[in-house]
């Protein structure tokens, strides 16, 4: 499958919001102790301001919206580390009918040339512990491990 990977449209957003509930399903069920199913997952001036910004991109195959990512740029600089330039993938979600095609790697592709242009250092994401498929994907592209984030209840 072919997918161009571009900018968001502020009249997508009904498509990105319809895979992004598909998302926060996922994570209701495997935590419902800690998300909830909501009218809403991302906040229509939330979008926005992203595409405003220009850090929310699309998946688009035929017209259709695919899949969906939505980063940070961010500049860590502190006494104790050393400072850096990131791009920070905020979200990224496929639509169900589109899963395992190659989305995720085109995503992550893209992002690794776009951390060229603008001379950023890293990458970096999370992933909900219960996600393993993410997770393997992301072993699998090449991502390590960085820190563990852990509760208590």
């Amino acid at each position: 499958m072919e997918f161009q990977i571009r900018k968001a449209k502020s009249d997508e957003y009904k498509a990105v919001e319809a895979i992004m509930k598909q998302v926060q399903q996922l994570h209701v069920q495997w935590r419902p102790d800690i998300y909830r199913c909501g009218e809403t997952v991302l906040p229509p001036a939330v979008y926005e301001q992203a595409v405003k910004e220009e850090t929310f991109f699309v998946a688009e195959r035929e017209g259709m919206i695919a899949g969906v990512l939505f980063i940070q740029y961010r500049h860590i600089e502190s006494p104790n580390q050393v400072t850096r330039n990131i791009i920070f993938i905020d979200s990224m979600a496929v639509d169900e009918r589109y899963r395992g095609s190659g989305i995720g790697h085109a995503f992550f592709a893209f992002l690794k040339e776009l951390k060229v242009q603008k001379g950023y250092d890293g990458i970096e994401l999370q992933v909900n512990a219960k996600n393993q498929a993410a997770y393997n994907m992301y072993l699998h592209y090449g991502f390590t491990d960085k820190s563990i984030h852990m509760e208590l209840l």
